[in-house]
C-alpha cells in the first residue's frame, strides 16, 4: 500500500536509451558541430520525466566500461559486439552532462553493468515497502518485473508488466533467466544451447518448470537432436544462467536516500540547453537561453531552485489584448506558434453545459501567457462577424487545429479538460493528446480546501479576476447563449479563459512535486479524464416504458400513503406543504420537539421527522415514506424519461471529477448515486437500466472495502483475520464484542454488531446508533465502549487522524491524497465534532475512491488486450456497471474481478462480487 512517504524510484537505462535514442533520431549537431541527436532525445525524454513522472526517488543508470565479473566468466561475452558508431562515440559524455544539467544522480560501478545497479536498486526499493519503474525496454531487465517493480518504454511511453513480459517470453518474469539461457543471446555472445527457440524454450520451461530441472530430464527425452544439444551443451546453458541473471547483490554507489528528487536549478538547465542549441526544448519549459560555460558530469547536482514550499511566481504578462481569428492563414499560424511553443492551452465556447448536445461556438488557443486568441465558430450574426469578416466553417477550423491537437510533442492544457475533449470531438475533431487538466492538478492537492472552478483559481492563484460569464450574456431573462454573444465582446472573455489556464498550468503545476499529488494526478486523475469522456459518451439504456409503468405505481402507492396520513392527522391537508405539515404536527397534534425556521414556521425536515418517527409516531413514518417515493417518482421515473438522448436513445450520466473532498466521483443529470441501495423502491428504479439487445449488464461491486480499509490502516489483527478466512465480518465483530459464538448468532446480535462497524467508519455517536438500533442512548454507548475494548486499535485510528487535522488542515489517504477538513478548528462544538467526523472518514472513504479509481485507469486497456468489446458505462461509489455481449458476459466479470482485485495490495484481500442481468436490478 502506497502513501506519500513511500519510496517510488525511477530507474532510467541510461546506456540503453542512449543507442535507442540515436538510431530513433535523424541527426542534429550542437552549434559546435558535435552531433547531438542522442544528447537531445535523452534531454527531451529527461525533461517529460521529470514533468509527468510520479516517483520520489530518481536516477540515471550508465555502464561505467565494457569489462565486468562476466568476462571473467566467461572471456567470449560481449566480444562480438562492434565499436560504436562514430557520430555516437561524443555523445556518450555530453549524455552525462545533460543528466547533471537535470540535477538527476547519474550513477555507475566498475565491474557491473548498469542492468546489475538496477536490480540491486529496484530490490533495495521493494525491500524498503516501495515500489520502482525501470525506463527501458532492454529483454534482459524484463527478469526484475514483479509486484512492485515494473517497466515503462520510454520511447513508446508504455508500461510492461507481468502480462507483457509472459507475452513476450511465454513464462512469468522469475523465469525468464532460465529461458535466455536456454536460447543464448547472439548480440552478448551468450551461448545458450543450439537449436533452442524462444517458443522451444518456453515450452520446455512449461513441461518441467526450470532450467535444473529441463537438464537433468534431458537424459530420459526422446532422441531427437534437441535432447542430443540439451546433454551436449548443459554446463553452457547453466554458465549462460549466470551470464544472463542479472545480481541483486550488487554494490549501490550512493544510498537510496540521496536519491530523493529535489527541484531542477531551471537557470542552470537553461545554459546548458542554450549551449547544446536545443532551442525548442528550451521553449517547450518556458524557458530563455541564457549562454554559461558547459556543466560538468562530476559537479554536484544543485539542490532546490527555490524554498521548498514556496509558490512559483506569477506570470507577470499583460492580461491581453486579444486576437480574434476569422482567416484560416492566420489560424494556421497561431498552431505553429502553438506547436513550436510545446504546450498550449485550449478552451471551447459553447451554448449549453451538456457536452455531448451543446453546439460549439468557438475555441480559444492561448501558446504563452499574455498571448491568445479566440475563434468565433458559429456566432448568430448573419453569417459575418463584428469586424465584418465571415467566419470559418467549424470543419475547417478543426482541420486545421488537428495538426496540433494530434502533435504528441505539444502538450494541451484545459480546465475541466472532460467537457472541452466532449464538445471537441463531438463537433468532429481529433481527440487532443497529451493533455494536462488544471481543475485537476489543483484538485489532487487541495480537495475539500476551496473550489476548483477557474475564477476561483484564478482569484487564489494569480490574485485575478477573470470577465465574468455574465458581464458578457447577461442576467435573468436579459441573458443570451454565447452564439448571440457579439463576436467583439466575446474575444476577450473567451481567449482570457485560454490565456488564466495556461497561468495556473505553470503556477499550479510545480507544486504537485511539493505537496507530494504528482503520483494522484498522473496515476489517477489525469488517465480518468478519456476514459469517463468515453463513458459518458456510450450512456445506458433505459425502458421507457417501464418508466412510465413505474411513475404510475408509485404515483397509485403515494396516494395510499396520503390516505393514511390524512386519516392519522383527522383531516385532508397538501402533504406536500411544510407550513401545513408543521401545523398539524406541533399545532394541532402537539408532538414534542418542534422547533421553528428564522421564518416563524414550524421546521419539518428529515431529521425532524425521522426523530418523531423514532419516538413511536405513524404520521412523521408515514410522511417520510410519502416523501420518498415523491422524490423518486419525480427524480427518476418522470425525470429520465425527458433525460433520454433523442439520438441515442440513452441517459448519458455526468461525472463530476473535482467536487467531493474524499476523491469520490460524483454524478448528476441524471445523479445515480442516490438511488437507495437496499430498498425495494432502489430496485425497482435499477430494473429500468437495461442492456442493449443481444447484450447484458454486468456489475462489479467491492465487498465491504471502507472497512478493510479499516482493518488495514488500524492495523487491527481480529478484523485482518476474519478478512483474510472469509469470515462474516459482522458475525465476527460480535462475537469479539459481546463474547458469543458465532455459531447460531442470533440476526439481532449481528445486525448490532454491523451497525456499529459501519457507524464507526463515520464516526457515529451513541445518540446516532441508539436511533438506528432502537434503544436507549446510553445502551448504545455501552456498545460503543465494548467495541473500542475489543478494538483499541481503531480509537488510536479515530484519534491519530483528527490530531492529524487539526495540525495540517488535511487527512491523508493511504494513497496520498490530501482531503482537507474545514471547520476542524471551529468554536462550534456542533461543526467541529461534524469536522471531526469528516476527519475519521475520509481516509477510508477516499482510499476506497482511489482503489476504483486505479482500476478503472487499468481496465480499458485489459479489455482490450483481451480482445473484450465491452465497456465500462457507470461508477456508482464502489460499484462498476459494463455492458458486453451475452456470451462474453463470464470473461468480463472474470476479468474485471481480477483488475478491481490487485488495484491495490493491503494486508487484506480485496474482494469484488459480480453479477449479471439484463437489467442493472438483476446484475447488482
Amino acid at each position: 500500500m502506497s502513501s506519500d512517504k513511500q519510496v517510488h524510484l525511477i530507474l532510467v537505462d541510461g546506456s540503453g536509451f542512449i543507442f535507442r535514442a540515436f538510431h530513433a533520431l535523424p541527426p542534429m549537431t550542437s552549434p559546435d558541430g558535435t552531433p547531438v541527436n542522442a544528447v537531445y532525445g535523452f534531454s527531451n525524454m529527461l525533461s517529460r520525466l521529470l514533468r509527468e513522472h510520479a516517483g520520489t526517488h530518481l536516477a540515471v543508470i550508465f555502464d561505467a566500461g565494457r569489462h565486468t565479473f562476466r568476462n571473467d566468466l566467461y572471456g567470449e561475452y560481449k566480444a562480438h559486439r562492434p565499436e560504436p558508431p562514430e557520430e555516437l562515440r561524443p555523445q556518450f559524455s555530453l549524455v552525462r552532462d545533460a543528466t547533471a544539467a537535470f540535477g538527476v544522480p547519474a550513477l555507475e560501478e566498475a565491474g557491473w553493468e548498469a542492468d546489475d545497479l538496477i536490480a540491486a536498486y529496484a530490490r533495495k526499493a521493494t525491500d524498503a515497502g516501495g515500489q520502482c519503474t525501470i525506463y527501458s525496454s532492454d529483454k534482459d531487465l524484463m527478469q526484475l518485473v514483479r509486484p512492485g517493480v515494473m517497466m515503462m518504454d520510454p520511447i513508446k511511453n508504455r508500461p510492461i508488466g507481468v502480462k507483457e513480459v509472459e507475452a513476450k517470453f511465454g513464462v512469468a518474469p522469475d523465469r525468464v533467466a532460465q529461458v535466455q539461457a536456454l536460447i543464448g543471446d547472439p548480440v552478448d555472445n551468450v551461448p545458450g544451447v543450439p537449436g533452442i527457440g524462444p517458443k522451444t524454450a518456453s515450452a520446455l520451461m512449461a513441461e518441467y518448470g526450470s532450467l535444473d530441472a529441463i537438464l537433468t530430464g534431458a537424459e530420459s527425452m526422446k532422441a531427437s537432436k534437441r535432447r542430443d544439444n540439451l546433454l551436449a551443451h548443459a554446463d553452457m546453458a547453466r554458465l549462460s544462467l549466470q551470464l544472463v541473471t542479472l545480481r541483486e547483490d550488487a554494490p549501490c554507489p550512493e544510498p537510496l536516500s540521496d536519491l530523493a528528487c529535489c527541484d531542477v536549478d531551471m537557470e542552470r538547465l537553461g545554459a546548458w540547453l542554450s549551449d547544446m542549441g536545443f532551442s525548442s526544448l528550451l521553449q517547450r519549459m518556458g524557458l530563455k537561453a541564457k549562454p554559461r560555460p558547459r556543466i560538468s558530469a562530476h559537479v554536484t547536482p544543485a539542490g532546490l531552485s527555490q524554498p521548498a514550499g514556496e509558490l512559483p511566481s506569477i506570470p507577470p504578462e499583460p492580461y491581453g489584448p486579444y486576437e480574434t481569428v476569422t482567416d484560416p492563414e492566420v489560424l494556421r499560424k497561431w498552431v505553429e506558434q502553438a506547436r513550436a511553443s510545446g504546450v498550449c492551452a485550449v478552451d471551447t465556447e459553447t451554448d449549453g453545459l451538456d457536452p455531448l448536445t451543446a453546439p460549439l461556438v468557438g475555441i480559444s488557443l492561448a501558446p504563452q501567457c499574455g498571448r491568445a486568441c479566440y475563434i468565433p465558430l458559429s456566432h448568430q450574426v448573419d453569417l459575418m462577424d463584428s469586424l465584418g469578416t465571415p467566419q470559418m466553417p467549424v470543419a475547417t477550423a478543426l482541420e486545421i487545429l488537428e495538426p496540433l491537437f494530434a502533435d504528441p510533442s505539444v502538450l494541451k492544457v484545459f480546465q475541466n479538460a472532460k467537457f472541452d475533449l466532449l464538445v471537441l470531438t463531438q463537433a468532429g475533431s481529433v481527440q487532443p493528446a497529451p493533455i494536462d487538466d488544471t481543475m485537476l492538478i489543483s484538485y489532487a492537492q487541495s480537495a475539500g480546501k476551496h473550489g476548483q472552478g477557474m475564477d476561483e483559481l484564478s482569484r487564489l492563484t494569480l490574485d485575478h479576476t477573470p470577465i465574468p460569464y455574465d458581464e458578457v450574456t447577461g442576467t435573468g431573462r436579459n441573458r443570451v447563449v454565447f452564439s448571440k454573444v457579439d463576436i467583439a465582446r466575446a474575444t476577450p472573455y473567451a481567449a482570457e479563459d485560454a490565456d488564466v489556464t495556461l497561468r495556473l498550468w505553470q503556477v499550479l503545476r510545480p507544486q504537485l512535486r511539493t505537496n507530494h499529488a504528482l503520483a494522484l494526478y498522473e496515476e489517477m486523475e489525469r488517465p480518468l479524464v478519456p476514459i469517463l469522456a468515453d463513458m459518458e459518451r456510450a450512456g445506458i439504456a433505459v425502458d421507457a416504458n417501464d418508466l412510465r409503468a413505474m411513475s404510475t405505481e408509485f404515483a397509485q402507492r403515494m396516494a395510499v400513503i396520503e390516505a393514511e396520513i390524512h386519516k392519522l392527522a383527522g383531516r385532508d391537508f397538501n402533504v406536500g406543504s411544510p407550513k401545513q405539515l408543521g401545523e398539524i404536527l406541533f399545532d394541532e397534534m402537539g408532538l414534542p420537539g418542534g422547533k421553528r425556521t428564522k421564518a416563524g414556521a414550524w421546521g419539518t425536515d428529515s431529521s425532524v421527522l425521522q426523530d418523531l418517527a423514532d419516538q413511536g409516531h405513524d404520521l412523521p413514518a408515514r410522511i417520510l415514506a410519502w416523501r420518498q417515493l415523491a422524490k423518486l417518482k419525480s427524480t427518476y421515473a418522470d425525470a429520465l424519461l425527458n433525460q433520454i438522448n433523442p439520438a441515442t436513445g440513452r441517459v448519458h450520466t455526468s461525472f463530476q471529477m473535482a467536487v467531493t473532498t474524499t476523491g469520490r466521483l460524483s454524478s448528476n443529470d441524471p445523479n445515480l448515486q442516490n438511488i437507495p441501495i437496499r430498498t425495494e423502491e432502489g430496485g425497482r428504479i435499477r430494473r429500468a437500466f437495461v442492456a442493449a439487445p443481444g447484450n447484458v449488464l454486468v456489475s462489479a461491486d467491492y465487498s465491504q472495502i471502507e472497512l478493510r480499509l479499516l482493518a488495514d490502516v488500524a492495523d487491527i489483527p481480529a478484523l485482518r483475520e476474519a478478512f483474510a478466512l472469509g469470515q462474516d465480518i459482522h458475525a465476527r465483530t460480535a462475537s469479539e464484542v459481546f463474547g458469543i459464538p458465532i455459531e447460531g448468532m442470533d440476526p439481532l446480535t449481528r445486525r448490532r454488531a454491523k451497525a456499529i462497524n459501519f457507524g464507526i467508519i463515520y464516526g457515529i455517536s451513541a445518540f446516532g446508533l441508539g436511533r438506528q438500533l432502537g434503544i436507549p442512548p446510553g445502551e448504545a454507548r455501552g456498545y460503543i465502549d465494548a467495541y473500542f475494548a475489543r478494538y483499541p486499535g481503531i480509537r488510536d485510528y479515530m484519534e491519530r487522524v483528527k490530531a492529524e487535522a487539526r495540525a495540517k488542515g488535511y487527512v491523508t489517504t493511504p494513497f496520498g491524497r490530501r482531503c482537507w477538513v474545514p471547520g476542524i478548528g471551529d468554536k462550534s462544538a456542533v461543526r467541529r465534532n461534524y469536522a471531526e467526523r469528516q476527519a475519521i472518514n475520509a481516509p477510508l472513504q477516499g482510499g476506497a475512491a482511489d482503489i476504483i479509481k486505479r482500476a478503472m485507469v487499468r481496465i480499458p486497456a485489459a479489455l482490450s488486450d483481451a480482445g473484450l468489446d465491452g465497456r465500462m458505462l457507470l461508477q456508482v461509489h464502489d460499484e462498476l456497471v459494463f455492458e458486453v455481449r451475452k456470451d462474453d458476459a463470464d470473461r468480463l466479470a472474470a476479468l474485471v474481478r481480477q483488475v478491481m482485485e490487485s488495484a491495490a495490495t493491503l494486508s487484506v484481500p480485496l474482494v469484488v462480487e459480480t453479477g449479471t442481468g439484463t437489467n442493472w436490478a438483476d446484475a447488482h
